[in-house]
């Protein structure tokens, strides 16, 4: 109702805010979605806080790790221009929320301007007098604890007459501390309450090693087993891998299944792809008989924890026509005129083994919703808490902002990985809904600018608040064209990439082998696993296992290393070198990477040491550490030089030691 005459109009606006709190960070969309935290890591509070006049402000974050919990409190920090900032540290996995308040910090004025007049020798006696007046004020309403050393300082400055005695008083640290613990919080601001989605460490952090369990019979041309993955697993805790991730496992449906090489005719002995899920031996919800049975499952979830291993499982929410679904829910399903069902298209293209469920279909809403969800549920109570999910891009959003929070409602361990290679604004809203981490145009990125410009992109908001790149190197889909013509060599850059650049990453199995046979003119491995048994032997001669061991120790080693956050480019002057720098907030933590983005010729090249991030001079001495080999010297100055040959080791990974 808008108000009649001007002094009421006067009355409502004096009751307005005159703190300004805005640009609080991180918030996505005004606060519609909880921005990404990870638990016992410090996020970063944000906002521009100004008011009129020359009044000192104070200002605080609160924060609660959930619902219910004791709210806690950490003073901001004003860093100039109007910018405040504190670090918090959420330890409880699920949502913290936070608010940033601001109040005129009337003590802290009172003494910025008794120190001012006191300096030019001015009378204080008025000032003494104001001084007095605001300790009583704030001991009137101050808590009992720290309410009796209050009074007794007032009692000390009405006892003394004195100058210099009174002008210590009022200044005294203690007495400043004790002013502000009283909270005398005039004219006090509050933000919008926001949220932060807090996930275990694994989110942020984690190796993934993908494998076919069907191809790891140790007799070639037998399909493999659960039992038979056991004897891979120490040699994959070994290489430092956390994660070891299985394709659909699944029973396969045999209406129009695929035959090697994707060809449209199977043949009697041909596995068939495991995305084409269902058969009459079950769907979603069971496992293929010929890898074992469910009891042979849950034996190789604790066997692999045993090595420090999770498993993660695919979520692909398609089916074969053989799936029981169809039979027991057609309603579930798009139905076309002639009443065939309408299969998975990327026109012209046919994927007749395939067909999608109908979100929003007549019988769909909420039951298969919640069919869904039960799947995921179920292989949470088997043992998995990380879902690799398949092309979340074409499903509908509300459906996975609704089923990953209820989910995490109860398992808040779960992880989602999103294998979304789309635009950029669906990956991002992937990240927004709830998905922990998302496949990336990494595999893409292969020139020092394109790497460069997306590493960058990656640490600004809004992608920095919302999503966590996980660099695959290879997947079974994606067979990249820099390593079908790079070699042994390109593995490694590509590994030296993927490793340094993100605190996730991962790998398809075979790229250990430097395997990169193609389709011709397509980024697809030929004799595609996905279609047939591929049975490796690991240990073969030219593998980079000893390589890949060894990136996966130092980035355990690192903290610097644990997250895509803390990128920096640097200076070097070849287009063919790529030099970065992650560091930790402290800069206790620091690494130098130089990469060659050339797989073939040897590259050299003068760079700059970034001598200015410790704020040392140009010409100062830097200790560097070689942690590929163990070798460590003295860099003296900025200007610097550096020779790769890719036939020994197209990579540098040095952490920098300050020398004094």
């Amino acid at each position: 109702m808008e108000l009649e005459n001007p002094a009421d109009r006067a009355e409502v606006a004096a009751n307005e805010a005159r703190i300004v709190i805005e640009e609080v960070a991180p918030r996505l969309e005004g606060g519609r979605f909880a921005a990404k935290a990870i638990a016992h890591r410090a996020s970063r509070i944000h906002a521009r806080i100004f008011a009129d006049g020359h009044d000192k402000l104070a200002a605080e974050v609160a924060w609660r790790e959930g619902k219910g919990q004791p709210w806690q409190k950490t003073p901001l920090q004003h860093l100039g221009n109007d910018h405040w900032e504190a670090d918090i540290t959420p330890t409880r996995i699920g949502r913290t929320e936070f608010i940033v308040l601001a109040w005129i910090d009337s003590y802290a004025s009172f003494r910025y301007e008794l120190e001012k007049k006191y300096a030019a020798g001015q009378l204080l006696d008025l000032e003494f007098r104001e001084g007095l007046e605001l300790f009583q004020e704030v001991l009137h309403n101050a808590p009992q604890d720290g309410a009796a050393e209050l009074g007794e300082i007032l009692r000390s400055l009405q006892d003394t007459t004195e100058r210099e005695a009174r002008f210590g008083l009022f200044m005294a640290p203690r007495t400043l501390e004790l002013m502000q613990r009283a909270e005398h919080r005039p004219h006090l601001t509050r933000s919008l309450t926001f949220e932060l989605d807090v996930e275990r460490p694994l989110a942020g952090f984690a190796s993934w090693y993908e494998l076919f369990p069907r191809s790891e019979s140790p007799t070639p041309g037998q399909h493999g087993t659960f039992a038979d993955v056991h004897r891979r697993l120490p040699e994959i805790a070994a290489m430092g891998f956390d994660v070891l991730y299985f394709p659909p496992i699944h029973p396969i449906g045999r209406t129009h299944r695929k035959g090697r090489n994707n060809s449209l005719q199977a043949g009697p002995d041909d596995p068939g792809s495991p995305y084409a899920i269902g058969s009459e031996e079950g769907g979603h919800d069971a496992v293929h008989p010929e890898l074992g049975s469910l009891d042979d499952f849950r034996a190789l979830v604790d066997a692999a924890r045993g090595h420090g291993l999770e498993i993660a499982l695919d979520f692909a929410i398609q089916c074969s026509p053989d799936h029981p679904w169809l039979r027991e829910h057609p309603g579930w399903f798009s139905w076309r005129a002639d009443g065939s069902i309408r299969h998975a298209e990327n026109p012209p293209k046919k994927y007749e083994d395939i067909v999608n469920v109908d979100f929003y279909a007549a019988d769909a809403i909420p039951d298969l919703w919640l069919g869904l969800l039960g799947v995921v549920q179920g292989w949470v109570e088997q043992g998995v808490n990380l879902f690799r999910v398949d092309n979340p891009h074409t499903k509908p959003l509300p459906f996975w902002e609704w089923l990953i929070a209820e989910v995490r409602r109860e398992h808040p361990q779960v992880i989602f990985l999103a294998e979304a290679f789309t635009r950029p604004a669906m990956m991002a809203r992937l990240g927004k809904v709830g998905f922990s981490q998302s496949y990336t145009y990494f595999t893409w990125r292969n020139t020092k600018a394109e790497l460069e410009e997306y590493l960058t992109e990656l640490n600004q908001p809004p992608l920095r608040d919302c999503y966590r790149p996980n660099f695959f190197v290879n997947t079974p889909d994606i067979n990249p064209y820099f390593l079908q013509r790079s070699g042994r060599a390109g593995f490694l850059i590509r590994a030296a990439l993927a490793t340094m650049g993100s605190g996730l990453w991962g790998m398809y199995s075979g790229f250990e082998l430097c395997e990169a046979d193609p389709v011709p003119g397509k980024e697809e491995y030929f004799d595609s696993e996905k279609y047939q048994l591929r049975q490796r032997d690991y240990h073969a001669p030219g593998n980079i296992v000893g390589e890949i061991t060894r990136l996966n120790r130092i980035r355990r080693e690192n903290p610097a290393l644990h997250s895509h956050l803390g990128f920096q480019a640097y200076p070097v002057f070849n287009d063919n070198i790529l030099l970065f720098g992650k560091r930790s907030a402290d800069l206790s933590n620091f690494i130098l990477v130089a990469v060659s983005l050339d797989p073939e010729n040897a590259q050299e090249a003068d760079f700059e040491l970034p001598l200015w991030e410790f704020g040392l001079p140009d010409d100062a001495p830097m200790g560097g550490e070689d942690l590929m080999n163990g070798h460590r010297w003295t860099w003296h100055g900025k200007r610097q030089w550096m020779r790769i040959e890719p036939w020994h080791l197209p990579f540098g990974i040095w952490r920098l030691h300050p020398e004094q």
